[in-house]
């Protein structure tokens, strides 16, 4: 698969007979699905989309203009991803990054190479950077306080729990007590 594509969107499960789907977006603003040319999936296919009614419900069509034909082509496409070229996204706001752009990066801690960015999780109680060799670092300013885009750079600043310091992590907190 192409290095510059992009998760908008997931096929989830049929609506009704006529072959119409669910389509979870990634976007911020679902709509803007209907206005990529070109979505494309893992195969490389050509889709497009548009959305009918709410919750989600969405009729696809093939790179001919062709939708979905019933139920049964609907169920084929399930959890088939959608994707969109890098290029026709609009730029990040100050402080945003799409995903795709961050992974890849150097990792650093002080003068210290900790790997690359392999994945960048959100299971939703925020996000979290995935290292070479397994270590994941939450994605906040006091972890990582530094995205340098041209360099391909980001600075970790690596909490005790994760940095293994002797004596410290979780559980460890030392508790005052009554004075004697």
């Amino acid at each position: 698969m192409r290095a510059d594509l992009i998760l908008i969107g997931v096929v989830g499960r049929p609506h009704g007979v006529r072959g119409l789907v669910h389509v979870h977006s990634y976007a911020d603003d679902a709509a803007a699905l209907e206005t990529y040319k070109g979505l494309l999936d893992e195969k490389g296919r050509e889709w497009s989309l548009r959305w009918r009614g709410s919750d989600g419900v969405a009729e696809l069509r093939d790179a001919q203009g062709t939708p979905l034909s019933d139920r049964t082509a609907a169920q084929a496409l399930v959890n088939t991803r959608l994707y969109v070229p890098r290029d026709v996204l609009p730029e990040p706001e100050e402080e945003e990054f799409y995903h795709t752009d961050l992974i890849g990066m150097e990792a650093r801690e002080g003068a210290c190479s900790l790997g690359q960015v392999v994945m960048v999780h959100d299971y939703g109680g925020g996000a979290s950077l995935e290292l070479t060799g397994g270590v994941l670092v939450p994605f906040t300013r006091a972890c990582v306080p530094e995205i340098d885009p041209k360099g391909r750079v980001v600075t970790i600043v690596r909490p005790v729990e994760v940095s293994g310091e002797e004596g410290r992590g979780v559980g460890a907190a030392k508790v005052a007590g009554p004075a004697a």
